[in-house]
């Protein structure tokens, strides 16, 4: 069988969907591959970590018809606290202060799955192949060929596309057959969440402590606990994640101090390894990399899906009254459009993930410095919060809140 679209996208996790449902509700004629079968299980993004959705991203799920169908609403961050383990000084940003009601709020990424298989669901146009696996590919002037694999017989072995979008996670298959090279980091990190229950309201606020090994935030949760984002050393991970809950809360309690009370029980917890992936370029003939088949960047700062978020609205603006959405003068509109916001965001993690990390005395002054001017300089502080809200660069026409 054969099948041929405008736009075919591989991959349906959360910036896939994200992306088909934008550019159908465009018009485009979409069809998506996905690896999970209907009633199967969900793909691996749709996981139980903690979600912090910049303000633009709310914006654009809202255009998109996505939060409706949030089963619980985004908890807002109205303020957050920042400092590091050792050094002095901190920084307390509040919402109100920037002439916002919050930052932006924080989701499940199950839960966030969930309303966009909703929302994908109730986009009718949209083709959906499942189980459906890349296989290959061929690309020419005109257009691409995808060749798939499925133990289904009544899906397609090949189909053909106008444009191919790589929304394929972190070792795309997509990239790789394109050829396209990486770099890669490994910060010998491990990200450890969970759900946490203290005895002190988190009214709103998030806390960012940073430590010689790693980041520790505590989200709110609209179910009244904190979502803990919590790094550790690569080599400690196995040992941490196998101490009862209360040693671990014990542990983390410690590690936190007392600023969000005392910690009460936690929820089951998982590990990700914290590993940088940059793909050299975003494009090929007829071909665009997007979300985490694009970058995948340190979780510091809660920045890694609102970034492919945005990779996924700025391309929707790209296509936008395109005649032919491969061809290269769109593929480079839409380069343009990401380099600004996606330099600044690659520097601002990358660099606050190992300037954070050191134990030097140097950046120990340097970071205590920093810290206290930004805590007492409004001016400064603006050019941080535009930046998390996801307000930098080329703004994306649904990030800022405009109708699809």
């Amino acid at each position: 069988m054969h099948s041929s679209h405008e736009i075919v996208v591989v991959g349906g996790g959360l910036v896939g969907s994200s992306v088909a449902c934008a550019l159908s509700m465009a018009g485009r004629d979409v069809a998506l591959i996905e690896a999970t079968a209907p009633k199967g299980p969900p793909p691996p993004s749709f996981d139980e970590r903690n979600l912090a959705l910049a303000a633009a991203s709310l914006n654009a799920l809202e255009a998109l018809g996505v939060l409706r169908h949030l089963a619980t609403p985004p908890a807002p961050i109205r303020r957050i606290h920042i400092s590091r383990a050792g050094d002095f000084g901190s920084v307390q940003l509040d919402a109100r202060q920037h002439g916002r009601e919050a930052f932006g709020g924080v989701v499940i990424a199950r839960e966030l799955g969930a309303a966009l298989e909703a929302r994908l669901a109730e986009l009718s146009a949209i083709r959906r192949y499942r189980p459906l696996r890349f296989h290959g590919l061929h690309s020419g002037d005109e257009g691409v060929r995808i060749d798939t694999r499925s133990a289904t017989p009544d899906l397609p072995s090949t189909l053909s596309a106008r444009l191919l979008l790589a929304c394929d996670g972190s070792d795309s298959p997509v990239r790789q057959a394109l050829g396209i090279g990486v770099q890669r980091h490994d910060y010998q990190q491990t990200l450890i969440v969970h759900a946490l229950r203290s005895d002190r309201p988190h009214q709103g606020r998030a806390w960012e402590r940073f430590t010689d090994t790693g980041p520790l935030a505590l989200l709110p949760r609209a179910d009244g606990s904190h979502g803990v984002v919590c790094g550790v050393a690569g080599e400690q991970a196995e040992a941490l994640l196998a101490l009862p809950d209360a040693a671990w809360l014990a542990w983390l309690q410690q590690r936190f101090g007392g600023r969000a009370g005392r910690f009460l029980r936690c929820g089951a917890r998982h590990a990700y390894p914290i590993i940088r992936t940059l793909a050299e370029t975003l494009t090929a003939p007829r071909c665009v990399l997007l979300g985490n088949a694009a970058q995948t960047i340190h979780p510091i700062g809660a920045q890694g899906f609102n970034l492919g978020l945005r990779d996924a609205l700025s391309l929707a603006d790209a296509l936008d009254g395109a005649d032919d959405p491969g061809a290269p003068s769109v593929l480079a509109d839409y380069r343009d459009r990401r380099e600004e916001d996606r330099a600044q965001t690659l520097a601002f993690s990358d660099g606050l993930a190992r300037f954070t990390a050191g134990s030097g005395f140097a950046h120990h002054l340097l970071r205590s410095a920093g810290l206290s001017v930004l805590g007492a300089t409004t001016g400064a502080q603006a050019a941080l919060v535009a930046g998390a809200m996801g307000f930098r660069g080329r703004v994306p026409r649904l990030a800022r809140g405009q109708v699809a």
